[in-house]
């Protein structure tokens, strides 16, 4: 681990002025200060050399505004320094929002979801081990314009939606999927105040330049999630190689509104087979104003992926998204509220 400087932020202005002071123009963060809540990926990738940061910025001191957990009258919010477990455990989130439970129950390991925050789990980067390992030397978020091993690769893991020709990485998390998929809005502090964006707007796409994974400009802090509306019946489901501590392969967030029989409104997000949270737009429509079956959630499920690209190992995933997102809709469907 390389040597850096470490400052600790009293307050939301400390923070945000000392990570701006100490931002560099490479969009690597290589040399840009860094906030440090869990620590749970930052100083894995510190102890990796993959992020070099000149200074850390502790901005656990922030968690008496920043930590609180508010349903209620409708709606959600949660500040982005609440501990995972502690969200997963809260009853009324079980209750009204169980896609944010579960999404958090199957993330990481019990002592991980201890200590990581709610804000630090969506800016987590990819696992892709081209990226994680500073021996290859041809990965574009690293180096851009030095080309994506993964493509020719062991690209097993990789993503099938959203990749570019330039990076075929997956996003990794596994609470993000319920966040898009309830239209959450992402509640960033920075130095001009406090401003709030849909958090579809928050993660980048690849495209030409896959080393810019978020739309967070230099000294901007994530302070909170907010959710309108409940929704009981939700569900997360997530395949993956093994039951615990493990990414998911391929996962949906579902949600549905459900009257009288029919399908109100409905909420398909895609996990673990795509660069950035995934929300399926298509394969919603044709879910709202229908009576759910199994064929219904089969071509729901084909229409989510129809824009998949697989390569010579990750093909599996398309098909095995498809079943995914057919037995989660299931579940969301007959499920007791």
């Amino acid at each position: 681990m390389r040597p850096f400087s470490y400052q600790r932020a009293s307050d939301p202005d400390m923070a945000v002025r000392a990570l701006a002071a100490g931002a560099a123009n490479d969009p690597l963060t290589k040399a840009a200060a860094q906030p440090l809540a869990g620590g749970t990926a930052l100083i894995d990738l510190m102890k990796l050399d993959v992020m070099r940061p000149a200074a850390i910025v502790d901005i656990n001191p922030l968690a008496h505004a920043w930590s609180a957990i508010e349903p209620g009258g409708g709606s959600l919010r949660l500040g982005a320094l609440a501990r995972m477990s502690d969200v997963a455990a809260h009853a009324e989130i079980q209750r009204s929002y169980p896609v944010i439970a579960d999404s958090l129950k199957l993330a990481a390991s019990a002592q991980l979801r201890n200590m990581a925050t709610l804000g630090g789990n969506v800016m987590q980067r990819t696992r892709c081990n081209y990226f994680r390992d500073v021996s290859y030397e041809n990965c574009n978020k690293r180096n851009p314009g030095s080309g994506c091993a993964a493509m020719d690769g062991v690209n097993r893991m990789h993503a099938v939606l959203g990749v570019s020709d330039q990076c075929i990485a997956t996003y990794p998390g596994d609470f993000a999927q319920a966040l898009i998929a309830l239209d959450a809005v992402v509640e960033i502090t920075g130095k001009a105040g406090t401003r709030g964006i849909p958090f579809a707007q928050l993660h980048k796409a690849p495209g030409s330049t896959p080393e810019i994974e978020t739309t967070l400009q230099p000294g901007e802090l994530i302070s909170a999630f907010s959710i309108q509306g409940r929704w009981p019946r939700s569900v997360y489901l997530k395949a993956r190689d093994r039951q615990s501590y493990e990414f998911a392969l391929s996962s949906a967030a579902i949600a549905l509104d459900v009257q009288d029989g029919t399908i109100r409104d409905a909420r398909v997000a895609l996990g673990g087979v795509a660069t950035v949270p995934w929300r399926a737009r298509e394969a919603e429509a044709l879910l709202k104003g229908q009576k759910f079956d199994e064929a219904l959630a089969r071509r729901v499920a084909d229409a989510a992926f129809a824009d998949a690209r697989g390569r010579r190992h990750n093909s599996f995933k398309i098909g095995l998204g498809r079943r995914v997102v057919a037995r989660a809709l299931q579940q969301a469907a007959t499920m007791e509220i």
